[in-house]
């Protein structure tokens, strides 16, 4: 199989996307995004204490602490900056930390939850398009300017109809980064520490809503039969 055309380097930061294949939805219900979150938190740690099945079987208490503990550890193969599910499709804004961690967490990630999702509808074969998609940061404008992409999504596609709507959308990390939830699974310092405050963050993602939904609604329009 041919390799990457963009080479996947640890310390460096990429763009990370997929899609459901021919488009179809990949999350159905609460369960599948919470099931999907639970997944992606727990794949991107290198050698996690318990096995995800024996995971699975703890109280949804112990589960979220354990994964915030596992988490403050820190070891982990991919470090997750920001992200966004969707009905379809999702964006990851990841580090790679150790040699092959973005395609091992990738892999990890897309096979669990596809079984899940599989048995569950009691369907067959792959839930994702081919490869994953990777487009690497190369600087710190291009940084904040996706992070605001992927915190958009949810409005830009009409999913949540009104930007503080979008504040308390639960399958991104926007309502982390803006202080909405209190969680640590996102290493946001690297985007945060570009604004004086939390408000000044939120009003750069706000400033360029509109403008990118209506990019959206002309890219859908353009490729209509």
């Amino acid at each position: 199989m041919p390799g990457r055309k963009i080479p996947l380097v640890n310390n460096e930061l990429y763009h990370i996307f997929n899609r459901g294949v021919a488009s179809q939805p990949t999350f159905l219900s609460k369960r599948d995004y919470d099931r999907a979150l639970e997944t992606i938190f727990y794949y991107q740690n290198s050698n996690p204490p318990i096995k995800y099945s024996r995971l699975l079987s703890l109280s949804v208490k112990d589960r979220a602490g354990l994964l915030e503990n596992i988490a403050k550890q820190k070891n982990f193969l991919v470090e997750l900056i920001s992200y966004c599910l969707m009905s379809n499709h999702f964006h990851f804004l990841l580090r790679q930390v150790k040699d092959t961690g973005i395609a091992t967490f990738m892999s990890n990630f897309t096979n669990s939850y596809t079984r899940f999702f599989n048995t569950k509808q009691e369907r067959t074969g792959p839930l994702f398009t081919g490869k994953f998609k990777s487009v690497r940061i190369e600087t710190q404008e291009q940084l904040v300017h996706v992070s605001r992409y992927i915190h958009l999504n949810p409005y830009t596609s009409f999913v949540v109809k009104t930007l503080k709507d979008l504040e308390a959308y639960p399958y991104s990390s926007f309502p982390e980064f803006i202080g909405k939830v209190k969680s640590n699974f996102c290493a946001k310092e690297i985007i945060m520490g570009n604004y004086k405050n939390i408000e000044s963050y939120k009003q750069f993602v706000f400033d360029q809503a509109d403008y990118q939904r209506s990019l959206d609604r002309i890219k859908h329009l353009a490729t209509e039969n």
